[in-house]
């Protein structure tokens, strides 16, 4: 009878011991890019206890940022809220920078947004970095000064607000002719897909909105577009040559293979040392480590990229438990283009190898092949360059933006962005101008 009741006991204490719920394991991610938000949207967050620090407390949707600095969309069409994705706790989302980690004791050091002056440790188990890249200004003089960059909505936003400005101010009576044609010729360093969609931003805001509503200034509004080697360079060469040629065939539209030595504030100032009146300089060219990755002690390449293995590990004695995705990073035996699509397949696997983990499943190590690039190029025209097709003009355009549709995070951002584009479609953009 006595062995019955120590047997009944002890299977009560294990009952209960059961029943008491094991702490998380708590998984810090640093930013809120592709790479990151990728993570945060498919981490299983009954498994985890998962915290996010980063400056911005939205999701950019990127491929469409062009299209907000004449009006064609509007900012807050192509942005999600990050607490949309449904935070158990609302202290889960921290609108901080990472200063510095201890990776000893893991534990980060966090600086808040919004006051300086409040800082906070933060404990971890697994670490996620995802905090992303800044442009390049190779050091050349005045770009930091008088360029704009093209990587977040504040820029599209200072960038809009500039185009206004000089079409507005161009009209003053006083001013000269060459006055207000160097106010309405915009400069584009890099031929990338960034500079090229805003090129081609540029070109329909002319032809549909300067030509409606600033009548003879049409005339006057120009665009040069300078890239040291060949525009595209990651497309396909028939592409490339096809974008070349509709380029080079628009009014006022300047394509120069020449490089930047200096940027002033009413001109530019070439290799050959040319200069070119501007009013306004649009950096999109090569990118270069934030500060706070350029202080990790951790193994880099030698443009500063935080290097991982191929499970995105970080190299290492504290592999296991940190990890780094998106632009900030580069896997040592697979190099790969700092692009939306690499970030986000990075993030995706890292949630679902994590996910599988936590249940003790094995995981293979990442592997990425290349869905295809998509270039919008103006005037209804793009550029298609997937694997097994290749297709541009009209056609394309309609898949561009049909593509970006269904990519788009959300149902909000789904009605919101063809609501955009019929706005534009039948009354024009918005040349609304918020001093």
């Amino acid at each position: 009878m006595k062995v019955m009741n120590l047997n009944r006991t002890i299977a009560n204490i294990k009952r209960l011991a059961s029943s008491v719920p094991e702490k998380k394991a708590r998984i810090v991610i640093l930013g809120s890019g592709w790479a990151s938000y990728s993570v945060l949207k498919e981490i299983n967050r009954k498994l985890f206890d998962v915290k996010i620090v980063t400056p911005r407390n939205h999701f950019l949707f990127t491929p469409l940022l062009c299209s907000t600095t004449v009006g064609t969309l509007e900012f807050r069409s192509i942005t999600e809220p990050i607490r949309n994705i449904g935070l158990a706790n609302p202290q889960d989302l921290m609108l901080a920078h990472a200063e510095d980690i201890n990776l000893e004791k893991q534990t980060i050091l966090c600086q808040s947004v919004l006051d300086p002056e409040l800082q906070f440790s933060l404990p971890y188990d697994k670490l996620i970095i995802g905090v992303g890249c800044l442009n390049n200004t190779f050091g050349i003089p005045g770009v930091e000064k008088y360029a704009f960059f093209l990587k977040e909505i504040s820029d599209a936003q200072k960038i809009r607000r500039k185009i206004l400005r000089n079409c507005e101010k161009a009209l003053a009576p006083s001013l000269s002719e060459k006055e207000s044609q160097r106010l309405l010729h915009t400069v584009i360093v890099g031929g990338g897909p960034t500079g090229i969609e805003f090129g081609a931003e540029l070109y329909d805001f002319k032809l549909q909105d300067v030509k409606r509503l600033y009548k003879h200034q049409e005339a006057l509004f120009k665009v040069t577009l300078i890239e040291a080697s060949n525009i595209l360079g990651s497309f396909d060469s028939k592409l490339r040559a096809y974008a070349e040629k509709k380029l080079n065939e628009r009014i006022n539209f300047t394509l120069l293979k020449s490089s930047v030595v200096e940027v002033k504030e009413d001109c530019v100032i070439l290799q050959d040392r040319t200069t070119i009146p501007c009013g306004l300089v649009v950096w999109s060219t090569g990118l270069s480590p934030q500060p706070f990755t350029k202080r990790l002690p951790v193994p880099k390449n030698d443009k500063g990229q935080i290097l991982t293995d191929g499970y995105l590990r970080v190299l290492g004695k504290f592999s296991e438990n940190v990890f780094a995705i998106g632009d900030c990073a580069d896997i040592q035996s697979m190099p790969l283009p700092c692009t939306a699509q690499v970030a986000e397949r990075q993030g995706r696997y890292l949630a679902y190898c994590l996910n599988k983990s936590a249940n003790g499943d094995n995981k293979t190590p990442f592997h990425f092949k290349s869905a295809g690039m998509l270039a919008y190029i103006g005037g209804y025209k793009a550029l298609t360059d997937l694997p097994d097709f290749k297709a541009q003009g009209f056609s394309s355009w309609f898949l561009w933006r049909s593509a970006y549709l269904t990519r788009l995070g959300s149902w909000r951002l789904r009605m919101q962005v063809p609501i955009d584009w019929l706005k534009t479609l039948l009354f024009g953009r918005d040349t609304s101008h918020f001093y």
